[in-house]
C-alpha cells in the first residue's frame, strides 16, 4: 500500500472518531434529530405535547415513531405506540433518558393511530396518515 492510500484511510478514521465525539456531546436539540435518525423515511408528522414529541415518519407502507423528551438526560416514563387500523398497537415503554422507541409497524395505506407520553404529560393522534 503506497503512502497516500494510508494517508487517505487515516483522515477518513480521524473525521469519522471526529463526527462521532461531537455527537456524543450534541445538544438537546440535536438530540431529537440523533433520536429520529433511528426511523427511515421521511418525516410526515410532528405532535407536540407539553413534556416531549412525537416523531412519525413514514417509509414505503410502513410507520416508524420516537417519542423525544423536551429535557433529555434525566430518566424518567416514557412510552410511544403505534397501531395501523384493524392491527394491534406496537409498543415501547419505560424509564429512558433520551427517547422512547423507534416502534415501526406496515400499515400499507391504513390509517394509524399514535401515542406518546412522557412523564404525565402525553399525545394521542386519532386516526391519521389515511
Amino acid at each position: 500500500m503506497d503512502s497516500g492510500a494510508i494517508r487517505r484511510r487515516f483522515a477518513l478514521g480521524l473525521a469519522v472518531l471526529t463526527a462521532s465525539g461531537l455527537l456524543a456531546v450534541a445538544a438537546p436539540g440535536e438530540a431529537q434529530a440523533a433520536a429520529s435518525a433511528s426511523c427511515p423515511g421521511r418525516k410526515v408528522r410532528t405532535l407536540p405535547f407539553s413534556t416531549g414529541t412525537v416523531l412519525v415518519y413514514k417509509r414505503g407502507g410502513y410507520v416508524c415513531a420516537v417519542t423525544v423528551t423536551r429535557k433529555p438526560g434525566v430518566k424518567r416514563k416514557m412510552s410511544v405506540s403505534v397501531q395501523a387500523r384493524g392491527s394491534r398497537p406496537v409498543v415501547d415503554e419505560g424509564r429512558f433518558a433520551y427517547h422512547a422507541g423507534p416502534v415501526m409497524v406496515h400499515a400499507g395505506r391504513r390509517c394509524v393511530w399514535l401515542k406518546g407520553r412522557v412523564g404525565q404529560g402525553s399525545v394521542s393522534s386519532g386516526w391519521i396518515l389515511c
